[in-house]
């Protein structure tokens, strides 16, 4: 399965590029096991900092911050078939969660529950 790993990423941080890359690592961590379990894990700022960079983006929050990066979650689980919720405040990732389960996609909040990954 497609899997969207969903956490915070810039909540929390005061926008400090030092907390968001460990934020970015923490989202990260479980991808291995998710891929060794048999999935493609997918973290929504490994497709959209590339397009907001591409797009001119300058400072987080900026006007082509807010047009991309929740945009590019609602359009990624078009796609997915799995949503594993990491612990922590981000009101992005609580949306996530809400998109995923009006489409009726798995959500999970602890890795061992994902299926081939137990």
């Amino acid at each position: 399965m497609l899997i969207l790993i969903a956490g915070p990423y810039r909540s929390g941080t005061g926008d400090d590029p030092e907390k968001m890359a460990a934020n970015l690592k923490r989202l990260e961590e479980p991808s291995h096991k998710l891929f060794a379990g048999g999935h493609v894990p997918m973290i929504g700022e490994w497709v959209a900092l590339p397009i907001w960079h591409a797009a001119g983006g300058r400072s987080v929050g900026d006007a082509l911050y807010e047009e991309i990066f929740h945009p590019v979650a609602g359009r990624l689980l078009q796609l997915c078939e799995g949503v594993l919720r990491l612990p922590g405040d981000s009101k992005g990732a609580d949306n996530d969660v809400r998109i995923a389960r009006e489409r009726g996609i798995p959500v999970w909040h602890r890795l061992e529950d994902v299926p081939g990954c137990g």
